[in-house]
């Protein structure tokens, strides 16, 4: 997956500033920054819920932002999981993966459920097939939306901040789902503040500021060893966050992520 010279803005408010940014096969990226910095725009516009304002977008050789793409044809190709889990209530756990197989690639409804079975053996939750998502915990839903992006059979899987709405007694079985993938080698791109996972987890991680890609290394350079002082301020707040100076928030701008 390859981002040329992207560019995102909402009227006056510039939220990416030329991002260049490539992500080969296989490997796992992780994107930290501040709120507001662009992170969850960059994603978006990957898979086009954003349009972006200039610059061009590239999955397995597609042009993505091309304006005679089949955009649906690509979002096949890629898997997106947000902060909130976006499931059908009225659906059961089962229903919920293999709705979108049968409207989206026309699976029959026994090749549909075979494949939603294996997912969520994948996540661990065979046994919640039949269930509703208000029985599940948050993190269960959100392992549940995790298998449905993988019962498309995704090329390239996008993470919005994945485990910001889970109580954090939750969130270690999410990560543990992300982490065999990235085991199994998935092509993986993570917004996420998550900072054990992505040292641990993350081929590269991507430190993003005010709509731009400040720093671009591997997790013992970017968070270890930052050589941008902008990274070592975030981390710093991130990681003690008891020691951090009371600053001045500026409002977020409407439409910014």
């Amino acid at each position: 997956m390859q981002v040329r010279g992207l560019h995102k803005s909402f009227g006056d408010n510039e939220v990416l500033r030329g991002i260049d940014l490539e992500v080969r096969s296989g490997e796992v990226v992780c994107v930290i920054g501040p709120s507001g910095s662009g992170k969850s725009t960059l994603l978006r516009c990957v898979n086009l819920l954003e349009e972006p304002t200039k610059g061009q977008v590239f999955v397995g050789g597609t042009e993505v932002t091309h304006p005679d793409v089949d955009i649906d044809a690509v979002r096949r190709r890629i898997g997106m999981v947000f902060q909130q889990f976006n499931l059908f209530p009225h659906l059961t756990v089962t229903e919920n993966l293999t709705l979108p197989q049968r409207r989206v690639l026309g699976r029959d409804k026994e090749a549909a459920a075979k494949v939603a079975a294996e997912n969520l053996r994948r996540v661990g939750l065979s046994e919640k097939a039949d269930a509703y998502p208000a029985s599940l915990s948050g993190g269960q839903q959100q392992r549940v939306a995790i298998a449905r992006a993988l019962a498309m059979g995704p090329e390239v899987m996008l993470f919005d901040e994945p485990t910001s709405a889970l109580d954090p007694e939750l969130v270690g079985d999410v990560l543990a789902v992300m982490r065999m993938l990235a085991d199994e080698g998935m092509t993986m791109m993570v917004v996420t503040h998550e900072m054990t996972f992505a040292r641990e987890v993350a081929d590269r991680v991507v430190f993003m500021d005010a709509g731009t890609v400040i720093e671009d290394g591997p997790p013992t350079q970017v968070i270890t060893n930052p050589t941008h002082e902008r990274t070592r301020h975030f981390l710093s707040r991130l990681l003690d966050p008891a020691m951090a100076d009371v600053e001045e928030e500026t409002p977020d701008q409407p439409g910014a992520p």
